[in-house]
């Protein structure tokens, strides 16, 4: 391997030849499919033991960020693995009088977010971000920024982050952040104003790239691009498509169909340009997925278990060690 990589590219591996290293994880959004990605985490650990504890920043939106708080805080990927499927049917617990007063999902969000806060407060209590073991970054979507002067109002996206600096949210309280980064529209109710970060970076690997080199970060925190090495992890993903050439579609046709575009469109943008600023120092690691598992279905988590298990990891295991270790 190490042989085949000299001859490929006329260098020697980073683990090699003493370069510095800033290891960077990267989780998607995607509902009760975060458990593939703590499953997949879980299985890496047992390969290469280790290679967790040496990252450096975990971004996570969504689903994702609440997976990447609960690194971050020193919960082991199996112990994740169990919050999901503990915490999933009382989290995405539907009542059919709540249907009928949201007329489904037309009216109100599907879920209250009450279950899912109290499972957020009791993992987390009172920890702040500054007491995180590893820095994070965490995008939610601020709706409204209160601004003072109404010329500057606006909604904005929002990166939550522990590092030092003026703009740091060290003092916030994670079991808060990680409700706002899944509040998902249509599912659960905004929080305190803002709304998931899936709306605009379900997959945050650039996110976090630009937290992590950001000219604002004091200078003991800020890596350099050719330090960077970074593992993005997806929840999963189903081939889909719409077919016809001219979809002369309104609100409605397409409504059904906005979210998934959004997801996938910005997941893979994300992926693009992280591979063309990163080269080799990047991996995607994601699951395909026969047929669809929605985000709030936890009866799928003996499915999702059982294809995280089966899923091979041999090309994954190989970029650790050359990369990563």
């Amino acid at each position: 391997m190490v042989l085949s990589h000299i001859l490929k590219t006329g260098t020697y591996p980073a683990f090699l030849n003493g370069m510095k290293k800033y290891r960077i994880l990267c989780l998607d959004g995607g509902g009760i499919r975060g458990f593939i990605t703590a499953r997949l985490i879980e299985r890496l650990q047992k390969e290469h033991p280790g290679w967790l504890e040496q990252v450096d920043l975990i971004a996570g939106t969504s689903t994702g960020g609440l997976l990447a708080l609960a690194l971050a805080s020193g919960k082991s990927p199996a112990e994740v693995c169990e919050l999901y499927a503990n915490a999933g049917e009382l989290i995405f617990d539907d009542s059919l009088l709540d249907d009928l007063k949201d007329l489904g999902r037309l009216v109100g969000a599907d879920y209250s977010s009450a279950p899912l806060q109290e499972e957020l407060e009791r993992t987390f209590g009172q920890l702040s971000l500054a007491e995180l073991e590893k820095k994070v970054a965490i995008p939610a979507f601020d709706l409204d920024n209160q601004a003072e002067d109404p010329e500057k109002r606006s909604w904005k996206p929002k990166i939550f982050h522990n590092f030092i600096g003026d703009d740091s949210d060290g003092d916030q309280n994670v079991a808060k952040v990680a409700l706002y980064t899944s509040a998902a529209p249509t599912y659960f109710p905004s929080a305190d104003g803002y709304i998931d970060g899936g709306v605009f970076a379900n997959n945050p690997s650039l996110v976090a790239l630009a937290q992590a080199i950001a000219q604002d970060n004091h200078h003991s925190e800020r890596a350099e691009l050719s330090e960077v090495v970074l593992l993005s992890i997806g929840t999963g993903s189903a081939k889909s498509y719409i077919e016809g050439e001219t979809l002369d579609w309104g609100l409605t046709q397409w409504g059904g169909h906005l979210i998934d575009l959004l997801m996938d469109g910005m997941a893979g943008i994300s992926d693009y340009q992280c591979k063309q600023l990163l080269g080799e120092r990047y991996a995607r690691l994601q699951v395909e997925l026969d047929e669809p598992i929605e985000l709030d279905d936890p009866s799928q988590i003996g499915l999702m278990d059982r294809i995280a298990s089966q899923h091979h990891l041999g090309e994954m295991t190989e970029w650790l060690q050359e990369h990563w270790l």
